[in-house]
Order: C-alpha cells, then sequence, then structure tokens
C-alpha cells in the first residue's frame, strides 16, 4: 500500500523538531551538529533572529495578493540584488528549478526576438544538476535524472565536464547560450577554475551567445563573495538563484542584464506565488547580512579555518578521504568509501552532512557556523570515520 507521503525519498529515521543556529534537536532531545544547512538552503543557520523578526513582521501584515499588484516588499529584493549584483532586473521564484525554467525561456525568446529563432540550443555539462523539471532534466541529461521521463524537452547539448576542445565545434549557427554551474554541487563539489569561467566569458562574447550561470547552491555567500563568479572576475548574462536566497523560506530568482531580458514583456512569464510578501521580506534580511563586506570576510576566515582542520582529518584517517575539495563554505570530502556510509556513521556522531557524486560527502554549513562549532565539527566528523576504521 504507498504511503500518504509519495515515497520519492528515501529519508533517514531522524525526526528533527526545532533549529538552532547550527544545531538540529531530534524529537528523542538528541543534538546535530548541521554541516548541511538543509543543503546550502540555511545561510544564516536555524531560526535566525533577523529572519524570524521579518517573517514575524510580514506575517502579521500581509501574506499574499499575487503578482497583479505591486509587492513593496519583491521592489526593496530587486533593488538590493541590482545594486549589489551584475543585472538589471530581476523576476522572482519558489526554486531553483523554477529559476531553472524561466533562464531557458529568457535565452530562447531573446533570440527570437532578435530575429533568430532558430537559435534555441543550449550547452549543458555532464553531472550539473538544473532541478527537476522537464528543462532541468534536460539539461542535465544523466540517465538517472531522465530514465522513464521521455520525450526529453529538445535543444540541449551535452558535453564532458571539462572538455576544453569539445567546447568550441559544439557552438553552432543554433546556439542560444551555454548553460553552467560555477561550482557543481550535487556533481560532488567540482569547483570550475577562474581561468576557465574567464574563457567561457570570452568564448560566449567571441560568438554572440549567452551565459547563463547557475549559482542555486554556490550562491548567495557559500563561497565568500556574494556570488561565485565574482571571484573569477567576470559576470553573466542571466543567472538562477535559490536556496541561500530565502534563509529557509522557499524562494528563488532569475537574475539578468536589461539587454538578456529584452524579450520578457508583459505575458510571456508569470509565477502566482513567486516573489509573495513574505518570501521577500525574509530575503531582504537576508541580503542585508549576507552582502555585508564584513560578513563575507568573515565567512572566508572561517572557511579557511574548517578546511585546515579538514586536511588534518583526512591525514589522520588516509584509509577514509583522499582530499577535500571546494571554495568557502562549499565543501566536499572525496571518500575512499561509499559517501553514504559516511553520511551514515556521521548520524551516528551526531553530524549532519550530504552525499553527492563521485564519491564525496559535502559540507555545507550555515554561513554563520563559530570556530567552536568547527572544533565540534571536527571532533564529531573524526569520531564518524573512526568508527568506519
Amino acid at each position: 500500500m504507498i504511503p500518504s507521503v509519495l515515497p520519492t525519498y528515501s529519508r533517514a529515521p531522524l525526526h528533527f523538531v526545532k533549529g538552532e543556529g547550527s544545531w538540529l534537536i531530534e524529537a528523542d532531545g538528541r543534538r546535530f551538529l548541521d554541516l548541511g544547512a538543509g543543503i546550502a538552503v540555511n545561510a544564516l543557520g536555524h531560526a535566525h533572529p533577523g529572519l524570524v523578526a521579518a517573517l514575524t513582521e510580514q506575517a502579521t501584515a500581509l501574506w499574499h495578493v499575487s503578482n497583479l499588484y505591486e509587492i513593496p516588499q519583491q521592489q526593496a529584493l530587486a533593488d538590493k540584488l541590482v545594486a549589489a549584483t551584475f543585472a538589471d532586473t530581476v523576476f522572482f521564484t519558489n526554486s531553483g528549478t523554477e529559476s531553472c525554467e524561466l533562464a531557458v525561456k529568457m535565452a530562447r525568446k531573446y533570440w527570437h526576438d532578435k530575429g533568430a529563432p532558430e537559435k534555441t540550443g543550449i550547452i549543458t555539462f555532464s553531472g550539473s544538476f538544473h532541478g527537476r523539471s522537464s528543462a532541468g532534466i534536460a539539461a542535465a541529461g544523466s540517465e538517472k535524472m531522465t530514465k522513464g521521463f521521455g520525450p526529453l524537452l529538445p535543444g540541449f547539448t551535452h558535453l564532458d565536464w571539462g572538455d576544453h576542445d569539445a567546447l568550441e565545434p559544439a557552438i553552432t549557427g543554433t546556439t542560444a547560450a551555454i548553460l553552467i554551474e560555477p561550482i557543481q554541487g550535487e556533481g560532488g563539489i567540482r569547483p570550475l577554475p577562474d581561468q576557465c569561467l574567464k574563457g567561457l566569458r570570452a568564448l560566449c562574447d567571441e560568438k554572440g551567445i549567452l551565459l547563463i550561470l547557475d549559482e542555486v547552491q554556490c550562491g548567495v555567500g557559500r563561497t565568500g563573495r556574494l556570488f561565485a563568479h565574482e571571484w573569477a572576475g567576470i559576470t553573466p548574462d542571466i543567472m538562477m538563484v535559490a536556496k541561500g536566497i530565502g534563509g529557509g523560506f522557499p524562494l528563488g530568482a532569475v537574475l539578468a542584464t536589461e539587454e538578456a531580458a529584452s524579450g520578457m514583456v508583459a505575458g510571456t512569464h508569470g509565477s502566482t506565488y513567486g516573489g509573495n510578501p513574505l518570501a521577500c521580506a525574509v530575503g531582504c534580511a537576508v541580503m542585508d547580512h549576507v552582502a555585508d563586506p564584513d560578513f563575507l570576510s568573515d565567512v572566508n576566515r572561517r572557511a579557511g579555518l574548517l578546511r585546515q582542520k579538514l586536511e588534518g582529518l583526512i591525514a589522520a584517517h588516509p584509509d577514509i578521504f583522499e582530499n577535500v575539495r571546494g571554495t568557502g563554505l562549499m565543501l566536499g570530502l572525496k571518500c575512499k568509501i561509499a559517501p553514504g556510509d559516511f553520511v551514515q556513521a556521521g548520524y551516528d556522531a551526531g553530524v549532519i552532512t550530504v552525499p553527492a557524486a563521485d564519491n564525496i560527502v559535502r559540507l555545507l554549513p550555515a554561513l554563520t557556523l563559530t570556530e567552536d562549532e568547527i572544533a565540534e565539527a571536527l571532533t564529531r566528523l573524526d569520531a564518524a570515520a573512526t568508527a568506519l576504521a
């Protein structure tokens, strides 16, 4: 008999009832150090006072009106994002999946309105993850994502990640854009080197096509910059955002230049819930913290400390780990064992981690993780590794 909740998840038998900063409390009272942050969502930790205050204040005033009307909180958040980024305009969604759908539509509509409707092709890369919508799974292209869900949305060309020689020949007269994550998350914390991101920008400029960045997981302060592409000193034409921007409240966005968004006029896209007062009030509070240069500087400092400690963990357990990779507080432990085994051992040691492809265990803690919590994290990670050894 099928459960009342559709059984599409293989859930851990944990029932968290309360969150405090970087800590989760199970129904039986056990305290877990959360190094997953809801898969990079709880950027400021659980129950952050500033976010609680913003949500509570808005909840007592107005929840929802739809995008048939002006929404002051939405305008305020858009202004903050435009002021802090490359973007000239923002469309608000509820998730990264929805952001992917719009990014694809925006790129194709741009070329349609430019008199080149044949330019619909989008180049993507192996190991990518762009959500689970029709466009998202077609963009990723992996059998794991697409099997049983055909026919797939056409127009995507999949290249091997890191295959520089294949990239330029793949661009044809029907190519509209290149879509890539500056750091693959689900694909195993694989950072795109700065020089490669610079090269992609230059190639798009040379060929006259759009560059779409998926910063759903690596954005919003996760790497120690507001957005990961800033490390390379380049800007995209279109960018997908979600996860951390809502600090735990469902919120996503597509940021774009005026040129790239020029085809998206009234009636071309919409959302009933996207950018509602509750979500945008929380998003404004997140931006007030995360866009602060001092906050980002502190993220970088603590990320350096965490990475240093993880190098020691790897040295102490060479039978369990190979290396650590990633940027900022988006880190991956490359394992010599099944990552799921380490995640389970972590549960037993009271620490939350997240598995990924390529035998990676992801560490995606709250950006507010303290030095004392870093020390505690290493104690618990070491206990998990020792139990497996």
